[in-house]
Protein backbone atom coordinates (compact mmCIF):
# COMPACT_ATOMS: atom_id res chain seq x y z
CA UNK A 1 0.00 0.00 0.00
CA UNK A 2 2.86 2.50 1.03
CA UNK A 3 4.04 2.64 -2.44
CA UNK A 4 0.53 4.00 -3.80
CA UNK A 5 0.71 7.01 -1.92
CA UNK A 6 1.62 10.07 -3.32
CA UNK A 7 2.29 13.59 -2.28
CA UNK A 8 0.92 16.09 -4.47
CA UNK A 9 2.82 19.17 -2.13
CA UNK A 10 0.83 20.66 0.38
CA UNK A 11 -2.20 18.97 1.74
CA UNK A 12 -2.80 16.57 -1.19
CA UNK A 13 -2.31 13.20 -1.47
CA UNK A 14 -3.49 10.19 -4.33
CA UNK A 15 -4.12 6.83 -3.35
CA UNK A 16 -3.46 4.65 -6.44
CA UNK A 17 -5.45 1.97 -7.31
CA UNK A 18 -9.17 0.76 -7.25
CA UNK A 19 -10.97 3.12 -5.90
CA UNK A 20 -8.76 6.04 -7.00
CA UNK A 21 -8.65 8.19 -4.32
CA UNK A 22 -7.79 12.20 -4.45
CA UNK A 23 -7.15 14.25 -1.12
CA UNK A 24 -7.31 17.97 -0.80
CA UNK A 25 -6.55 18.49 -4.59
CA UNK A 26 -4.64 21.76 -4.69
CA UNK A 27 -2.08 22.83 -7.89
CA UNK A 28 -2.65 19.30 -8.92
CA UNK A 29 -1.54 18.10 -12.53
CA UNK A 30 -4.93 16.49 -14.56
CA UNK A 31 -4.02 12.89 -15.55
CA UNK A 32 -6.10 10.82 -17.99
CA UNK A 33 -7.69 9.03 -15.03
CA UNK A 34 -10.19 10.81 -13.37
CA UNK A 35 -10.44 9.98 -9.40
CA UNK A 36 -12.98 7.62 -8.16
CA UNK A 37 -13.27 9.53 -4.66
CA UNK A 38 -12.39 12.97 -3.88
CA UNK A 39 -11.70 13.96 -0.09
CA UNK A 40 -12.32 17.38 1.36
CA UNK A 41 -11.83 18.17 4.27
CA UNK A 42 -13.11 22.05 5.17
CA UNK A 43 -13.20 24.53 2.90
CA UNK A 44 -9.68 27.01 3.36
CA UNK A 45 -8.95 27.53 -0.90
CA UNK A 46 -5.82 24.95 -0.68
CA UNK A 47 -8.08 21.67 0.62
CA UNK A 48 -11.05 22.72 -0.90
CA UNK A 49 -10.01 24.45 -4.66
CA UNK A 50 -12.95 24.54 -6.78
CA UNK A 51 -10.77 25.39 -9.77
CA UNK A 52 -8.68 21.78 -8.95
CA UNK A 53 -11.89 20.09 -8.06
CA UNK A 54 -13.46 20.76 -11.46
CA UNK A 55 -10.24 19.86 -13.44
CA UNK A 56 -9.59 16.53 -12.15
CA UNK A 57 -13.19 15.40 -11.42
CA UNK A 58 -14.83 12.64 -14.05
CA UNK A 59 -18.06 11.89 -14.72
CA UNK A 60 -18.50 9.35 -12.14
CA UNK A 61 -16.26 10.65 -9.65
CA UNK A 62 -17.78 11.16 -5.62
CA UNK A 63 -17.33 13.80 -3.83
CA UNK A 64 -17.37 13.65 -0.46
CA UNK A 65 -16.42 16.67 2.26
CA UNK A 66 -17.52 18.63 4.56
CA UNK A 67 -20.49 20.98 5.20
CA UNK A 68 -18.62 23.94 4.18
CA UNK A 69 -17.14 22.51 1.71
CA UNK A 70 -20.37 21.53 -0.09
CA UNK A 71 -21.09 24.99 -0.35
CA UNK A 72 -18.48 26.13 -2.61
CA UNK A 73 -18.02 22.86 -4.49
CA UNK A 74 -21.20 21.37 -6.57
CA UNK A 75 -22.23 17.69 -5.78
CA UNK A 76 -20.61 17.18 -2.69
CA UNK A 77 -21.91 14.61 -0.84
CA UNK A 78 -21.82 15.36 3.44
CA UNK A 79 -19.94 13.52 6.12
CA UNK A 80 -20.52 14.33 9.98
CA UNK A 81 -17.87 13.22 12.19
CA UNK A 82 -17.90 10.10 12.51
CA UNK A 83 -20.03 9.35 9.98
CA UNK A 84 -18.96 6.72 6.85
CA UNK A 85 -19.37 6.00 3.82
CA UNK A 86 -18.22 3.22 0.97
CA UNK A 87 -17.24 4.00 -2.40
CA UNK A 88 -16.00 0.88 -4.04
CA UNK A 89 -13.65 -1.22 -2.05
CA UNK A 90 -12.86 1.71 0.58
CA UNK A 91 -14.64 3.20 3.26
CA UNK A 92 -14.57 6.44 4.66
CA UNK A 93 -14.95 7.62 7.74
CA UNK A 94 -14.76 11.05 8.74
CA UNK A 95 -12.93 12.07 11.87
CA UNK A 96 -13.30 15.22 13.58
CA UNK A 97 -10.30 17.67 12.73
CA UNK A 98 -9.48 20.51 15.69
CA UNK A 99 -7.37 23.51 15.47
CA UNK A 100 -7.39 25.72 18.20
CA UNK A 101 -4.71 28.07 17.30
CA UNK A 102 -5.59 28.73 13.31
CA UNK A 103 -5.61 32.69 13.39
CA UNK A 104 -7.97 32.10 9.57
CA UNK A 105 -10.97 30.69 11.70
CA UNK A 106 -11.48 31.28 14.91
CA UNK A 107 -14.60 28.62 15.59
CA UNK A 108 -12.84 25.95 14.12
CA UNK A 109 -15.80 23.86 13.89
CA UNK A 110 -16.97 21.31 11.08
CA UNK A 111 -13.44 20.26 9.84
CA UNK A 112 -12.46 16.60 8.83
CA UNK A 113 -9.86 14.63 8.53
CA UNK A 114 -10.37 10.92 7.27
CA UNK A 115 -9.91 7.15 8.35
CA UNK A 116 -9.60 5.43 4.77
CA UNK A 117 -10.05 1.53 5.09
CA UNK A 118 -8.72 -0.15 1.84
CA UNK A 119 -6.84 -3.14 1.28
CA UNK A 120 -6.82 -4.60 4.91
CA UNK A 121 -5.40 -1.07 5.47
CA UNK A 122 -6.37 1.87 7.48
CA UNK A 123 -4.95 5.28 6.71
CA UNK A 124 -5.22 8.29 8.60
CA UNK A 125 -5.34 11.54 7.18
CA UNK A 126 -5.04 14.14 9.94
CA UNK A 127 -6.49 17.25 8.13
CA UNK A 128 -6.05 20.83 9.56
CA UNK A 129 -5.79 19.98 13.17
CA UNK A 130 -3.68 20.78 15.91
CA UNK A 131 -5.54 18.92 18.85
CA UNK A 132 -6.20 15.09 18.15
CA UNK A 133 -6.94 14.26 21.75
CA UNK A 134 -9.86 12.16 20.99
CA UNK A 135 -8.77 10.24 18.24
CA UNK A 136 -5.60 8.75 19.93
CA UNK A 137 -6.79 5.79 20.47
CA UNK A 138 -7.32 5.02 16.39
CA UNK A 139 -4.28 2.60 15.41
CA UNK A 140 -4.37 3.29 12.00
CA UNK A 141 -1.47 1.36 9.87
CA UNK A 142 -0.29 4.56 7.83
CA UNK A 143 -0.59 8.31 8.97
CA UNK A 144 -0.57 11.51 7.22
CA UNK A 145 0.08 14.50 9.17
CA UNK A 146 0.91 17.96 9.25
CA UNK A 147 4.41 18.92 10.73
CA UNK A 148 4.00 23.03 10.35
CA UNK A 149 2.40 24.41 13.49
CA UNK A 150 0.52 27.12 11.67
CA UNK A 151 -3.07 25.98 13.09
CA UNK A 152 -1.58 22.45 12.88
CA UNK A 153 0.52 20.25 14.72
CA UNK A 154 4.03 21.01 15.01
CA UNK A 155 6.96 18.78 14.54
CA UNK A 156 6.72 17.57 18.65
CA UNK A 157 3.04 17.61 18.41
CA UNK A 158 3.27 15.06 15.24
CA UNK A 159 6.17 13.11 16.80
CA UNK A 160 4.12 12.77 19.94
CA UNK A 161 0.49 11.71 18.05
CA UNK A 162 3.01 8.75 15.75
CA UNK A 163 4.37 7.47 18.72
CA UNK A 164 1.26 7.41 20.80
CA UNK A 165 -0.51 5.71 17.68
CA UNK A 166 2.50 3.64 16.54
CA UNK A 167 1.60 3.33 12.84
CA UNK A 168 3.32 1.15 10.51
CA UNK A 169 4.17 4.43 8.73
CA UNK A 170 4.16 7.78 9.02
CA UNK A 171 4.35 10.68 6.29
CA UNK A 172 4.47 14.00 7.26
CA UNK A 173 2.51 16.98 4.71
CA UNK A 174 3.08 21.02 4.91
CA UNK A 175 6.80 20.70 4.11
CA UNK A 176 9.14 22.09 2.05
CA UNK A 177 7.32 24.34 0.16
CA UNK A 178 6.99 28.26 0.50
CA UNK A 179 5.63 30.71 3.01
CA UNK A 180 4.07 29.27 6.26
CA UNK A 181 5.52 25.73 5.72
CA UNK A 182 7.76 23.96 7.43
CA UNK A 183 11.20 23.45 6.25
CA UNK A 184 13.33 20.39 5.29
CA UNK A 185 15.26 20.52 8.36
CA UNK A 186 11.74 20.36 10.30
CA UNK A 187 10.60 17.51 8.37
CA UNK A 188 14.03 16.07 9.38
CA UNK A 189 13.59 16.59 12.62
CA UNK A 190 10.51 15.01 13.04
CA UNK A 191 11.62 11.33 11.50
CA UNK A 192 14.44 11.52 13.96
CA UNK A 193 11.86 12.30 16.71
CA UNK A 194 9.80 9.18 15.32
CA UNK A 195 10.53 5.93 17.16
CA UNK A 196 9.07 2.54 17.66
CA UNK A 197 8.18 0.44 14.75
CA UNK A 198 7.25 3.21 13.00
CA UNK A 199 9.32 4.11 9.98
CA UNK A 200 8.82 8.07 9.19
CA UNK A 201 9.27 8.53 5.26
CA UNK A 202 9.91 11.95 3.07
CA UNK A 203 8.11 11.44 0.17
CA UNK A 204 8.85 13.61 -2.72
CA UNK A 205 6.32 15.53 -4.47
CA UNK A 206 5.02 13.61 -7.33
CA UNK A 207 2.27 16.35 -9.01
Amino acid sequence: MIDRIRWQGHGSFAIEGSPLIQIAPWRVVKSDVPPDLILLGHDHYDHCSPADVEKIRGENTVIVGNESASRIIRGVQVLREWQSINVGKANIKAIPALSSRDPRDPKVGGRLGFLISLDLYDIYYVGEADTVNETTYLRPDIILLPIDGFGRLSVADAARLVNTMQPRWAIPYNWGGAGEEATQLDAQSFQSQVSGSTEALLLPVTP
